[in-house]
């Protein structure tokens, strides 16, 4: 016998379908929430399977995102096999029937149907170091893109407030231009105060910068006082607002530099990081995201199923006598990997950083390939490249 047990995934609960074998349903389908209790009882409920079949029953869920973890651990800790299904693949297969229906017990059944449809193999547990390194770095991409969004939202009330603040100093978002913004936020404050008390705070930061630094900043601050449109007639909601974001910008400053060192400390530990460094165009943090998203290189036994999880695998598409010849890539895999991977090609081929790469490169675009193309390509290279140097643990040589 080759018993299943189908879970349908939901926040706090999932629906449970067993089989015994191709074709035999054991019983109805039941709700378990995600609580210690029930997912206690779950496992009961899978060692009673596996008295009457004989067998270790395995179980089939989609993956979720963070929905399943609970149900993962759960298994793990009581040494259950379990496979993730991509929800594409699940959808799919509910297609197939004519009528249409929805519930969660038709898709936990749908499941075990398809279990025994499709050749799946077991999920490979990743390690503990690689996994932290990705939450990390989804982590630092999730703060950087408030941050970002914070950044705008600061522009548009600067030009509504202080327009001329924007060229006293050489970067506008350094935690010394931020803290004197938000001590003197209109011209007004600022003629107030006057020059020697502008110096007189910047010195009280204690930034490494000579006198002659700070008194060119002061006078530029007081020149562009003057300068500004908006003496008077601020509305107190936008200072409020100005106020707001700038203590959200140092504080996203904050976490960032805070997730660049814990980033920094666990690469330092992981060996495939230093790996990929030595090849030209990958840095620290681009390798990070790299081997994170990638996880253990055992889990890919083929180079090509490597470029399918990083969705720049071409897609195909042929019917009769037709067969397409312009064919875009699936995007089906790993985003954030297909990101990383598109900048290390680029700072790879800036400047001729990566020779074989830029070679590569400019031998696609004598073909007359677009450049998007002959850039793709080039990423389906780089992951080729990856690929071999982790399955050899060997540094990159850039010999052109």
């Amino acid at each position: 016998m080759n018993p299943v047990i189908g879970l349908d995934v939901a926040k706090g609960e999932s629906e449970v379908q067993a089989f015994l074998d191709k074709d035999k349903p054991f019983g109805k389908s039941f709700s378990v929430k995600h609580t210690k209790e029930d997912l206690d009882s779950l496992i009961s409920f899978l060692r009673e399977i596996e008295r009457n079949t004989g067998v270790r029953p395995a179980v089939i869920l989609e993956s979720t995102g963070h929905y399943h973890t609970p149900i993962i651990q759960c298994l793990e800790g009581s040494q259950y096999l379990y496979i993730l299904v991509n929800p594409i693949i699940s959808y799919q297969a509910k297609k197939t029937s004519l009528r249409k229906v929805k519930t969660d017990a038709i898709d936990a059944y749908q499941l075990c149907v398809l279990y025994y449809k499709e050749e799946f193999e077991p999920y490979k547990k990743r390690g503990l170091r690689l996994l932290n390194l990705r939450t990390l770095s989804r982590q630092y991409e999730t703060v950087t893109n408030l941050y970002i969004q914070a950044k705008l939202q600061f522009h548009t009330l600067l030009d509504q407030i202080f327009p001329e603040y924007r060229g006293v100093f050489g970067d506008l978002f350094s935690k010394v231009s931020l803290k004197i913004l938000k001590e003197f936020p209109t011209s007004e404050d600022i003629l107030m105060a006057g020059e020697e008390k502008i110096m007189s705070r910047i010195e009280e930061m204690r930034i490494k910068r000579s006198q002659s630094w700070m008194t060119e900043k002061a006078a530029k601050l007081m020149a562009s006082a003057k300068r500004n449109p908006f003496q008077q007639g601020v509305y107190e909601s936008q200072l409020f607002s100005l106020d707001m974001y700038i203590n959200m910008l140092l504080q996203y400053q904050e976490h960032l530099s805070s997730l660049e060192r814990q980033i920094d400390v666990l690469a330092e530990e992981i060996e495939e990081c230093k790996i990929i460094q030595s090849i030209p165009g990958i840095g620290e943090k681009i390798a990070a995201t790299i081997i994170s998203e990638i996880g253990e290189i055992d889990r890919f036994n083929h180079p090509k199923k490597l470029v399918a999880y990083a969705g720049i695998d071409p897609s195909v598409h042929s019917s009769g006598k037709f067969t397409a010849t312009i064919n875009h890539i699936t995007k089906r895999g790993s985003s954030r990997l297909r990101y990383a991977l598109y900048m290390a090609v680029l700072c790879g081929i800036r400047s001729s950083r990566n020779k074989k790469l830029k070679e590569y490169y400019d031998r696609k675009r004598k073909e007359g390939k677009p450049s998007k193309v002959a850039m793709i390509a080039c990423v389906n290279k780089l992951l080729h490249w990856i690929y071999a140097i982790l399955k050899r643990n060997e540094q990159f040589l850039d010999l052109a």
